[in-house]
């Protein structure tokens, strides 16, 4: 049995681990490599790894970009097999990538551009929206807990990672046709932190023979645990006392629906007067419509919620803005409002045009709730920058700038730890991935200290046998 290192591998983007059992190929998650376009897109166009053909099968963790983001390009280059999801990340992956193909039309007529300084021929975007309508079809849905055959000798079982709307951990259970043993293989996905406001805590999988585990946040703490709903209802009052907008740049896939049904709930009980509140995302606004229709993916508050009383994810003076129109609208009114946007780190969307209104005014408060990476303009207002370029103009920022960390989705240092002291098992072989080379070492010396397997940090293109 062999696993090689085709992304997420020294870096925390484009997920890509190939899984070679019994002679068949198992690719686990097909994301998008994200860096310079340039880069990006010989990279994420031609698979250096792998050939697209050749595999039987994808299993996908989960929906965000980078990890399921090129899985139209990989049918598009000869993939013919199932692509086996939860029933929630095949939904998301619906209009997610549906949104990703029409980012990749513009990035690619960017590029373009530049080619053409340099006297380069013009390249094509990745793939269409038809195209990533196409892929859909090859989707092969199950609930958690339910075990299928997935190729010969090989058995597949998701269980909940806590981290998004479906989000999974991958259970394979191999018969090794080498030697007729049995042997148990996780790969974690991407961990969730446990007493998220919406969704489960990640599910304890036992008696696991060999990890493939993320390592996001090694060596690195969140500021606040998750749930501190007192921090933010404080941020608000103090917000609102200053009689400005609000404005919360957050992604539209977990993010927002978890800030509607905090807010929801400090309506509910009249922490927070009941002030217009919008959410200007299309994108936003199609994930929230598909969270109701998954009730087993949520925490038992939040489904009893639904039987009990209204949408939790909605409230009478809430509105969901998809027209382009209508988000112009918003700069015109007049007192308190929140206004929740995307993109998180500031770097795309409406939050752009948002932050270009309002920043240079005292009353405003802009408040991030979710990691911004270096070189982004959420990244510079977080850290105190007096003035910012916005949509090619020069802002002096005047707005109260606030950060809630414990919205974060990823398990940091300790809560990784912790979800690996969960998992039973001889853990005889661990490759640690999707992290950043410093994350990965440091968590990996973590391990080390009181765990006696061997524990590796993965190396793109390189294959080991287990």
């Amino acid at each position: 049995m062999k696993l090689k290192f085709c992304g997420a591998a020294g870096t925390t983007t484009g997920s890509q681990h190939l899984l070679e059992i019994n002679g068949k190929k198992i690719l686990l998650d097909c994301g998008l490599y994200q860096g310079s376009r340039k880069d990006a897109y010989e990279i994420n166009w031609n698979f250096p790894h792998f050939d697209p053909a050749s595999l039987d099968a994808v299993v996908l963790s989960h929906a965000h970009i980078d990890h399921s983001g090129n899985l139209p390009n990989l049918v598009k280059k000869g993939f013919s097999g199932n692509i086996y999801a939860t029933h929630a990340t095949r939904d998301l992956c619906q209009i997610m990538l549906a949104d990703s193909a029409r980012i990749q039309t513009s990035d690619t007529e960017w590029l373009n551009k530049h080619r053409r300084k340099e006297g380069l021929e013009p390249v094509e975007p990745l793939y269409s929206e038809q195209e990533a309508e196409q892929c859909l079809r090859q989707f092969v849905t199950l609930g958690y807990g339910r075990r299928m055959p997935l190729t010969d000798g090989v058995h597949l079982t998701f269980f909940d990672a806590g981290h998004i709307l479906g989000s999974a951990q991958v259970l394979l259970e191999i018969v090794d046709s080498a030697d007729g043993t049995s042997k148990r293989f996780l790969f974690s996905g991407d961990v969730g932190r446990g007493g998220n406001e919406v969704l489960r805590d990640p599910a304890v999988v036992g008696e696991i023979d060999f990890l493939l585990m993320e390592s996001t946040y090694g060596g690195r703490e969140h500021e606040a645990p998750p749930g501190v709903d007192d921090h933010f209802e404080n941020v608000l009052k103090q917000a609102l006392k200053r009689g400005g907008k609000v404005l919360i740049p957050a992604f539209a896939v977990e993010r927002t629906q978890q800030l509607l049904y905090v807010l929801h709930e400090l309506f509910q009980k009249g922490a927070i007067p009941k002030i217009p509140v919008f959410v200007d995302s299309p994108l936003a606004v199609s994930a929230t419509e598909i969270y109701r229709l998954h009730p087993d993916c949520f925490n038992e508050e939040v489904y009893q919620s639904l039987f009990e009383r209204e949408n939790p994810f909605g409230f009478d003076h809430l509105s969901l803005v998809r027209s382009v129109t209508a988000s112009k609208a918003l700069n015109q009114l007049e007192g308190p409002s929140i206004i929740i946007a995307a993109s998180g780190m500031c770097e795309a969307g409406r939050i752009l045009h948002h932050l270009k209104n309002h920043i240079t005014e005292p009353g405003t408060t802009v408040l991030f709730v979710g990691y911004c990476a270096e070189n982004t303009l959420g990244r510079r207002i977080r850290d105190g920058i007096k003035e910012v370029s916005i949509l090619g103009g020069k802002y002096r920022v005047r707005a109260k700038i606030e950060i809630i960390d414990s919205f974060s989705g990823h398990a940091d240092h300790s809560e990784l730890l912790d979800y690996f002291r969960r998992i039973t098992g001889s853990k005889q072989k661990v490759w640690l991935v999707h992290g950043e080379e410093q994350s990965a070492s440091t968590l990996r010396e973590a391990l080390l200290s009181e765990h006696a397997g061997q524990i590796e940090v993965g190396r793109m293109g390189v294959e080991v046998e287990f």
